[in-house]
């Protein structure tokens, strides 16, 4: 008698474990693409933008600033133009304001030369954009012909 309160003890204890085993809730693990994915689209949302940036008074110069946060919360604003003939040194900066005739300048960039420029500014873009005015990114003709524009790009705020 004791064995077969054993057995059906035994019996008991193993259903109810396979019982278990197959109804109990399942959770789909995390995929670390999944995790990768998230936290790319989390920092793409509120990292930065890409600007087109259109001719201004005939000179044939258009281009691209891409502003984006590095892994210190400083935004980078990378320029790529097209177009025109300039052999001197462009300035270029963020400017209050609106594009086609932006205001004062707000950050200055590093000149345009070859098509490209590179600046690494001691501002986030949540901070950037926090500043809830229109601003503008501009490049000049060249440093002795400042007044004159030859690209011009409204930053989305």
């Amino acid at each position: 008698m004791k064995s077969n309160t054993v057995m059906w003890v035994t019996l008991v204890v193993i259903a109810a474990g396979i019982w278990y085993w197959f109804m109990k809730p399942t959770q789909e693990p995390v995929r670390d693409d999944m995790m990768i994915e998230d936290a790319m689209l989390q920092e793409a949302a509120v990292q930065g933008a890409t600007v087109n940036l259109f001719e201004q008074n005939d000179l044939g110069q258009s281009g691209t600033a891409v502003l984006r946060e590095n892994e210190a919360g400083q935004l980078m604003v990378e320029l790529s133009m097209t177009g025109g003939d300039f052999s001197a040194p462009q300035p270029a900066h963020i400017h209050l304001g609106a594009c086609p005739e932006p205001a004062a300048v707000e950050y200055p960039l590093t000149n345009v030369v070859d098509g490209e420029s590179v600046t690494t500014l001691d501002v986030s873009w949540s901070d950037l954009i926090e500043a809830d005015a229109p601003m503008a990114i501009n490049v000049h003709k060249s440093s002795a012909e400042s007044s004159v524009y030859t690209a011009c790009g409204d930053l989305p705020l």
